[in-house]
């Protein structure tokens, strides 16, 4: 059965309530049950995980090195500025897909500089909440064709 994380960083929490022409009326409560459905159905084993700390994400990440054989990240705004989660994501061997719920390279001039892609295997964004179940299937794929 393959381990998979889903890491979202800061202000993610307000999905649902948050700037809903960008975001959608969908809560992370709504999306975490998505996953969660997709993950049984596949036979995933998933942690989904959302914090506005950088410290706990970056911690998070450097445990799933052991732990886990698949990386999903919506890193927020900390996408674009976050050495440390860069650093910790960099020390990772197993595959990491780059989520994002809007089209970043559609919106202001400083979202559109990732300090993640260069390390992800993939890039989703602008597809709505529905990037994260996109991610997970992608995820499934790159772990099979691994095995």
């Amino acid at each position: 059965m393959n381990k998979i994380i889903i890491l979202n960083g800061p202000n993610l929490n307000l999905l649902g309530e948050r700037e809903k022409e960008k975001y959608g009326s969908i809560s992370l409560k709504d999306v975490e049950k998505n996953c969660t459905n997709f993950a049984k159905k596949n036979k995933i084993e998933l942690l989904l995980f959302q914090s506005n700390i950088e410290g706990e994400l970056v911690n998070l990440i450097q445990k799933s090195r052991n732990e886990y054989d698949g990386l999903i990240i919506n890193a927020g705004g900390y996408t674009h500025t976050s050495v440390a989660i860069h650093d910790a994501l960099k020390v990772l061997k197993i595959p990491i897909i780059e989520l994002h719920i809007t089209n970043i390279y559609n919106r202001e001039e400083f979202r559109h500089k990732s300090l993640i892609s260069s390390l992800a295997s993939g890039i989703i964004c602008g597809f709505g909440t529905k990037g994260y179940i996109m991610a997970l299937d992608a995820m499934v794929n790159i772990l099979k064709n691994e095995n």
